[in-house]
């Protein structure tokens, strides 16, 4: 196989992964921001709303309304914090709770139906060759970034 032929099953997985990722969530009334924010607060636990915005990779501005949206849904609230009279925490309601709960042990039984019928060595085959090629990715991406930058500063 060679390599456009792996970057093209690769790409096939994505868009698949990310279609059925979309419906699953437009069904539970939710976006992936929103679910991106929802998990990490379950496998976190309460948090601020800078401290999800770092989580996240977005802007508090950006956290505030995803937040906004959550709690007007049900899926989490805020709440003093325990310590900062200034700040307030984020939490999962018991609806989010339940919804991460689901969603956490279908992305375990999804993983396990994924490498169904795989023997321990070619699991572990496939674990170093995605990994290599996830560590490849980013490099190449950075190496990319930093020549545009380059660029950008002479021009």
């Amino acid at each position: 196989m060679s390599g456009t032929q792996i970057l093209d099953t690769l790409l096939a997985i994505s868009q698949l992964l990310e279609a059925d990722q979309t419906s699953e969530l437009e069904r539970r009334g939710l976006t992936t921001s929103r679910t991106h924010l929802l998990w990490v607060l379950h496998h976190g636990g309460p948090a601020t709303q800078i401290q999800l915005a770092e989580a996240i990779g977005v802007t508090p501005r950006n956290v505030t309304a995803l937040v906004d949206a959550l709690d007007a849904t049900g899926f989490a609230r805020r709440e003093p914090h325990p310590t900062d009279r200034r700040a307030v925490h984020v939490t999962l309601t018991e609806r989010g709770r339940s919804i991460m709960e689901t969603m956490d042990a279908e992305h375990t039984a999804l993983g396990s139906d994924l490498v169904a019928g795989l023997d321990d060595d070619e699991l572990q085959i496939t674990s170093r060759a995605l990994q290599h090629i996830l560590d490849r990715l980013q490099s190449l991406i950075a190496e990319h970034a930093a020549r545009q930058a380059e660029r950008s500063d002479l021009g």
